[in-house]
């Protein structure tokens, strides 16, 4: 069973002049789509954005990083050190490389998704989790990849699940409607039903 997500018990709001995400993956996994998705909801909003991107390896597979900064007026894209509200991790290992990002006030948002590296001891969810505990305690880990192939028929669309569940519970200060405003204009018509049906799970398991 996936772990429920934490509601936070008011309404997060952007306290200082941005607020700053980065999201963090492997190649391939949609990282990029994400970032235009939240690029676009924030503008619906009305807020000032700018976003990066930062890849390791140019090739499926490599890490990727993307940055998200919205709020009033934006002047950098890159999140800095020890500066992020919330850090949404399609891959575990790479949340766990991005921790320095975090400080005791961050959210990692997190798919319990581990993708082993070759010749490397086989590394435990749990210690992943006691390793970020010590950056901060709001870490909320989620089946996500099992949730949409279980529900869905497929699991590519689990970051789209997970910035869905950011909105509903409160952990990206973004309205869930213009979440999916941004994804009916960012994915292409073909993937539109299934990103939404995604959008709509997310409310779904938000609410339980």
């Amino acid at each position: 069973m996936a772990k429920k997500i934490t509601k936070p018990k008011t309404k997060i709001k952007i306290a200082k002049k941005t607020f700053d995400v980065v999201i963090v993956g492997k190649g391939g996994q949609g990282l990029i789509t994400l970032l235009e998705i939240l690029a676009k909801a924030a503008r619906i909003e009305g807020y000032d954005v700018k976003t990066s991107e930062l890849h390791g390896l140019a090739q499926r597979g490599g890490s990727v990083e993307v940055h998200v900064k919205f709020g009033k007026i934006v002047h950098s894209p890159l999140v800095a050190r020890a500066k992020a509200e919330a850090v949404i991790g399609l891959e575990m290992i790479e949340c766990l490389e991005a921790a320095y990002f975090a400080d005791v006030n961050t959210w990692f948002l997190i798919d319990k998704n581990i993708i082993p590296i070759p010749g490397t001891n086989p590394i435990l969810a749990q210690d992943i989790v006691k390793d970020l505990q010590k950056f901060t305690k709001k870490i909320e880990v989620v089946e996500a990849r099992e949730i949409c192939a279980k529900e869905l028929g497929t699991s590519v669309v689990s970051g789209i699940f997970l910035i869905s569940c950011g909105a509903f519970k409160n952990i990206i200060p973004i309205k869930p409607e213009s979440i999916l405003a941004a994804i009916k204009v960012v994915v292409a018509p073909k993937y539109l039903d299934i990103n939404v049906k995604t959008f709509e799970l997310a409310r779904k398991i938000s609410q339980e």
